[in-house]
């Protein structure tokens, strides 16, 4: 009896150890994916550029099993001929501009992220000319890149100024013409030119056709309808991982900027690039943002800015639901 008590001890001991020792479950690693994403361009710290910078510098990529190639356009809308041939799977673009490559050629692009949730330009004086609203813009000089934008019409009509009593010139890129006087408001990025002009030691106005009601949006990641059908998997992990990346950069800024400027190289301001990135930051922020997480998008806000480009007779009436897709940020 005794024998067959402690044998019925020593076998329960031996089922208890082996079942302590089974090996834990080990999550299965997504199976590896490639993908290209082009900044659409120079390396610098746009926003949608960081995200990516970051999620491929700290590992989010290769946490997500995505091995992602990061290239940046050379200019003349190279990035997105290259996505519509398949040649890239994600880039970035302005979000008016989407709309208008959209309506004419018809390019099937679909935003799928919307990191910035106000325009990326503005409009600047010196602060030395005494201009205060764009309605004493009236009888100046008012500069604009290449073709006159949407926004600025609208603007003037919101500050109840007249277009009419306006010279308009086209101004490139050089915000010195600004500062000699060339022209008395000059239009300009938020996240780049102020930072020189004020490192010239000139104080600037500025005015932001957002704050005057105006519907403006800013930078998008982008891919197309075929890429989106086609490697949705790929997309999905592209986005869950720059999405984190942004998210780092806000948490660390300075480890983000010394990211950008593995890209940049060391000609870089690290000092422009983080006024580049905290400027883009603010605007990537929204009431729709602190609800849902960066990049989200509404039916409403495309439709609204698409309205005003109509109405400005920049582009026809066209589907806002096919423009931009929620379904990978859920």
């Amino acid at each position: 009896m005794q024998r067959s008590i402690s044998f019925s001890l020593l076998l329960l001991l031996l089922v208890s150890a082996c079942v302590t020792a089974a090996p834990p479950q080990v999550t299965p690693t997504p199976e590896p994916l490639t993908l290209t994403f082009m900044a659409g361009y120079k390396p610098q710290a746009n926003l949608p550029f960081v995200g990516a910078y970051v999620a491929k510098e700290k590992g989010f990529f290769e946490r997500e099993g995505l091995n992602v190639t990061i290239e940046h356009s050379a200019g003349q809308g190279e990035h997105l001929q290259l996505l519509t041939a398949g040649k890239i799977q994600v880039t970035t673009q302005d979000a008016a501009v989407l709309l208008q490559r959209r309506a004419d050629p018809g390019l099937p692009l679909v935003s799928i992220a919307l990191i910035g949730q106000r325009g990326q330009q503005a409009y600047a004086a010196l602060a030395s000319s005494g201009i205060q609203t764009p309605k004493d813009w009236e009888g100046r000089t008012v500069g604009y890149k290449g073709t006159p934008p949407p926004d600025l019409f609208a603007l003037l009509s919101a500050a109840g100024a007249d277009a009419e009593k306006i010279s308009l010139v086209n101004v490139g890129f050089d915000p010195r013409i600004l500062t000699e006087g060339m022209v008395d408001v000059y239009p300009l990025f938020k996240s780049n030119e102020p930072y020189l002009i004020r490192s010239w030691g000139y104080e600037l106005t500025l005015w932001d056709a957002a704050d005057y009601g105006v519907p403006t949006l800013g930078l998008t990641y982008v891919t197309s309808e075929t890429i989106l059908q086609e490697q949705p998997e790929a997309v999905r992990r592209f986005l869950k991982a720059a999405l984190d990346g942004i998210s780092y950069a806000e948490q660390y800024p300075d480890e983000a900027v010394e990211i950008v400027l593995k890209y940049t190289g060391p000609q870089a301001d690290p000092q422009h690039m983080r006024y580049m990135l905290e400027t883009e930051l603010r605007d990537a922020k929204s009431p729709l943002t602190e609800q849902y997480g960066y990049g989200w998008q509404t039916t409403e806000q495309w439709a609204a800015l698409a309205e005003m480009l109509v109405q400005q007779g920049i582009i026809p009436p066209l589907e806002v639901d096919k423009v931009f897709t929620t379904a990978l940020l859920k």
